[in-house]
């Protein structure tokens, strides 16, 4: 981990590699989709209806990546599960991320519904940003991704209904 200045509180503007890797990993969906190639593919052709919310969808998950890799919390580890709370947060970031991978084998055979999408590949991503932010005490990233999943469930949601 390195950091460059200090922000504000007990953050600094920094760089956390392993960050890179947790993005990665929770794109490998998408990195596979290519090979799989599923049809029909709502998820990736879903009509867009709600430009407002595609925006502020589109900017609240970069921020949530940018945050994550680089806001840095002084005196954080570069890569430690933790104790007490963090353990706990750090567990749940990898269990929505399995939920997550399971959703993307359901969506990849063929089960396509709603339901499907909204709880396993729309919810999960922000919920995984959010632990991370809550393991790693890095609350900018945990506020931010709590409004993302808000605003992800939102915007798909009113898209699949139209």
């Amino acid at each position: 981990m390195k950091i460059f200045f200090k922000l504000a509180g007990s953050y600094s503007f920094g760089l956390w590699l392993p960050a890179l890797l947790l993005f990665a990993v929770q794109e490998i969906p998408y990195m596979l989709m290519p090979l799989i190639k599923p049809d029909p593919n709502p998820i990736m052709n879903l009509p867009e209806h709600f430009k407002p919310l595609a925006a502020a969808e589109g900017v609240l998950g970069s921020l949530c990546i940018a945050l994550m890799l680089l806001v840095v919390r002084n005196g954080s580890s570069t890569f430690a599960v933790g104790q007490g709370a963090q353990r706990v947060f750090f567990f749940l970031a990898c269990g929505v991320l399995v939920l997550n991978f399971i959703g993307w084998g359901i969506y990849f055979s063929g089960t396509r519904t709603a339901a499907v999408m909204l709880v396993f590949i729309v919810a999960m991503p922000p919920l995984y940003y959010l632990f991370i932010g809550l393991w790693r005490r890095n609350y900018p990233l945990a506020a931010v991704a709590a409004v993302f999943l808000c605003v992800h469930l939102a915007h798909v949601s009113l898209n699949l209904k139209k």
